[in-house]
């Protein structure tokens, strides 16, 4: 490629195997037409602001490109053939803008079009490092005249808001007239377009009509060619265009540079958006691409000193882990005043809302590689607190009550009972913020926005509970983790997580005394949470002592799992959920969630029931479920399925495990990847602001290495088969626990310690099973 580093550019893969893996890239190699859709999700780059599919440059073929702005959305009416109370009205949905990634080529007056003429080497190139998607082609035109096209793109991490491409025409042994025409395109989503053009550049502005949003990009363009070189720019109806024309000689090239700037108003700023946009792109183009493309790669650097994750003898997990903290980090790394949806911004998929995936499965990674973003999203969801203060009345609550999905802080799910009944999530969003708290000790943020969460929250599980006559309290009705069982009593998840919630409430009072006076906080309030926190109840299976996941769920017909064919799962598309909700059927782990995030309720020995009792119930209908159980087999000694379950998170879009890649990818999942290595092998716990740790690693893997910020400190830890380095690379020292075990690493003192055998029962236990056809994919 012509502009990129030497020591960073992967893009020439090995002719007899494209598909072998890189460390620090993601290759496509031969273009696969039936694949667009996918690679498209694969190759997105995204700041967290403003995200980009890997479509095609010339726009065709295409999958099913697009570019979003994060909290760009429209909102649809939400019908129903019968309304009641407290249904939601509408529904907010993320909508494409207008595409900035258009390049069309024509040579000798032919359109470049990979389906036509004779298409020699075409390889795409996701680049880890360096945050570009590189592409190397070599055309014949059907006329017979050879070109070669090198074009790399990104998205600024560091700059919201900016888009840059780079593309280089050349000609191979003959003088061509080539003409590169370059465009901003009108989404066909938005209304009201206006465009305006000038010499190298111009804007185009749609707008919204039910959210009643500004939408506008505006554009330049660098051209570097032989002499004679002719640029001009004109406007359409829907689309501004730059064309630069001229004749090459053989070897001579044409370079065109885009910078883009891309963002949104609401009504009382809209007023402001071209202005500001004006200004981001300046900024852009003063700086340049090669400079853009530096600053994007010390991004990287910092990001990778910190999050990388080293995996020494499994070349195809080493790759897809980097790929999945790398998606993440895009997700994440421009949140600032918006959430981060369950799909990033690489698709459509459930409409660009936000769930409880980020407090539970992305931001305890966010804490200890980049805990900036950490605390973006969670001052995005206080920013939601007037909103879920104002549903928490609708449904009849105290405190607040935050939505199942949402884009703004306005409920986008409709009423249903695995939606609206699933109150854990405010306990989800009040133990996010604590753990935040824990590992960065972060006590200004505790000031602006922690302990409002955790309040508010806390008041919710006062009239969402009762207490019964010997004085235990229940929480009734409600939707745990596992959408296959709805409105049950007692979800132990949810009851555990309400307790934890009470009683970081309380301590947060007594820390913040101001926070709490300014929120009504009384003493008796506090003392009404202390007795309902140690008065929480947790159900049992009466007759083998098992944790239940909800009151009687061990009771309940187990489904037919053996009368289940393959093509039925995901169960959802094949039954009626009252079918599902009156057996013994898991979609995703509960019960065993909880053992992952309330580890202090459970004893060494009943986590290892529960998880083998619940691994014969758990069909991993969701993405969410495999790195929870890839910890929780790891703990309990089933290292060789805990690798199982590793791999399926690490590679559900990579492999496209849930054939749903093409809508997005599944950032959650991706963010459970780390967890798996790290939680699950590692054996990290960050639980009361303390570092522990019991790692082992399965058979096969010869090491693992990985970094923890905590505290303002980076711990390093280093695993082999039988030993353990912990190292401080920066800041003061670290106390923390190996198996039990406490010690402190300072700076310059590096701590080795050995990695205890399992003990022989629980070596010769038998590896659990799942249901019928449900096991994880056997790692190679």
């Amino acid at each position: 490629m012509p502009h990129a580093h030497p020591t960073d550019n992967p893009a020439r893969p090995a002719a007899g195997d494209p598909a072998e893996p890189h460390a620090w890239a993601v290759r496509e190699g031969p273009l696969d037409l039936s694949r667009l859709e996918q690679v498209e999700s694969l190759f997105a780059l995204s700041n967290g602001r403003t995200g980009v599919r890997g479509g095609l440059e010339e726009g065709a073929p295409a999958g099913a490109p697009g570019t979003y702005l994060s909290g760009a959305h429209e909102v649809w009416p939400m019908t129903y053939p019968e309304y009641s109370y407290g249904y939601p009205k509408v529904q907010e949905r993320l909508v494409q803008v207008p595409d900035a990634t258009r390049v069309e080529l024509f040579v000798a007056g032919e359109r470049l079009d990979v389906r036509t003429g004779e298409l020699t080497d075409h390889q795409r190139v996701l680049d880890l490092r360096s945050g570009t998607l590189q592409r190397h082609v070599r055309w014949t035109s059907p006329a017979g005249h050879r070109v070669v096209v090198d074009s790399e793109r990104l998205v600024p991490l560091d700059r919201p808001g900016l888009l840059a491409l780079d593309y280089v025409v050349r000609a191979v042994d003959e003088p061509l007239e080539v003409e590169v025409r370059s465009a901003l395109v009108a989404s066909e989503q938005l209304h009201g377009t206006v465009t305006s053009a000038r010499h190298r550049g111009g804007a185009l502005r749609q707008r919204t009509d039910g959210s009643g949003l500004a939408v506008a990009a505006h554009v330049e363009h660098d051209v570097v060619g032989p002499a004679g070189t002719e640029v001009r720019t004109h406007a359409s109806a829907d689309r501004v265009v730059t064309s630069a024309r001229v004749r090459l000689g053989a070897g001579e090239a044409l370079r065109v540079t885009k910078t883009v700037a891309l963002g949104w108003a609401g009504q009382a700023e809209r007023d402001e958006l071209d202005a500001e946009l004006a200004g981001l792109l300046t900024d852009g183009v003063r700086e340049g691409w090669d400079r853009l493309r530096r600053q994007q790669r010390a991004v990287l650097d910092e990001f990778w000193t910190h999050a990388d994750v080293v995996v020494d003898g499994d070349d195809e997990l080493q790759q897809a882990v980097r790929f999945a903290l790398f998606h993440v980090f895009q997700a994440a790394a421009q949140g600032t005043d918006r959430g981060i949806p369950a799909k990033g911004l690489t698709g459509t998929g459930y409409d660009g809302h936000t769930f409880w995936d980020t407090e539970v499965f992305v931001m305890p990674m966010l804490n200890h590689v980049w805990p900036e973003a950490a605390a973006d999203a969670l001052r995005w969801r206080h920013r939601m607190l007037p909103a879920a203060r104002a549903r928490a009345r609708e449904l009849g609550l105290a405190g607040a009550t935050f939505p199942w999905r949402t884009i703004t802080g306005r409920e986008s799910s409709g009423y249903w009972p695995a939606g609206t009944a699933a109150v854990h999530l405010n306990a989800d969003i009040a133990d996010a913020a604590v753990r935040y708290l824990h590992a960065t000790g972060d006590e200004e943020l505790a000031r602006e926005a922690v302990v409002d969460l955790v309040v508010e929250t806390a008041r919710s599980w006062v009239v969402l509970g009762r207490e019964d006559a010997q004085g235990r309290f229940h929480v009734d009705g409600v939707t745990g983790p596992d959408e296959y069982s709805a409105l049950v009593d007692d979800n132990a998840y949810t009851n555990l997580m309400a307790q934890a919630n009470l009683r970081a409430a309380i301590e947060l009072a007594g820390r913040f005394p101001e926070q709490a006076r300014a929120l009504g906080v009384t003493d008796e309030e506090l003392a009404g949470f202390a007795r309902l926190a140690d008065a929480v109840h947790v159900p049992r299976d009466p007759e083998t002592g098992v944790h239940a996941q909800d009151e009687g769920s061990t009771q309940r017909k187990r489904w037919d799992f053996e009368g289940t064919a393959p093509e039925q799962y995901p169960l959802a598309d094949s039954f009626p959920y009252f079918s599902l909700y009156r057996r013994q059927v898991v979609k995703q782990a509960d019960l065993v969630l909880a053992m992952h995030l309330r580890p202090e309720a459970f004893t060494w020995e009943e986590k290892r029931d529960a998880f083998e009792y619940y691994e014969e119930l758990t069909v991993r209908d969701s993405s969410l479920s495999a790195a929870v159980q890839a910890v929780l087999a790891a703990e309990v000694g089933h290292l060789a399925l805990a690798a199982d379950y590793a791999h399926e998170a690490a590679f559900v879009d990579l492999h496209d495990l849930r054939g749903k890649t093409a809508d997005g990818l599944h950032i959650a999942s991706l963010a459970g990847a780390w967890l798996a290595l790290v939680a699950g092998y590692g054996g990290m716990r960050d639980a009361d602001g303390v570092l522990a740790f019991a790692p082992r690693l399965p058979e096969g893997l010869r090491g693992l290495r990985f970094r923890a910020r905590h505290r303002g400190s980076c711990l390093e830890v280093s695993v082999t088969g039988d030993e353990v380095r912990y190292t401080v690379v920066d800041g003061e020292p670290v106390q923390a626990s190996h198996h039990g075990q406490g010690f402190t690493v300072g700076p310059e003192e590096p701590v080795v310690l050995a990695v205890p055998p399992l003990p022989e029962d629980v070596l010769s236990r038998p590896r659990p099973r799942q249901p019928a056809g449900r096991g994880p994919r056997r790692r190679r």
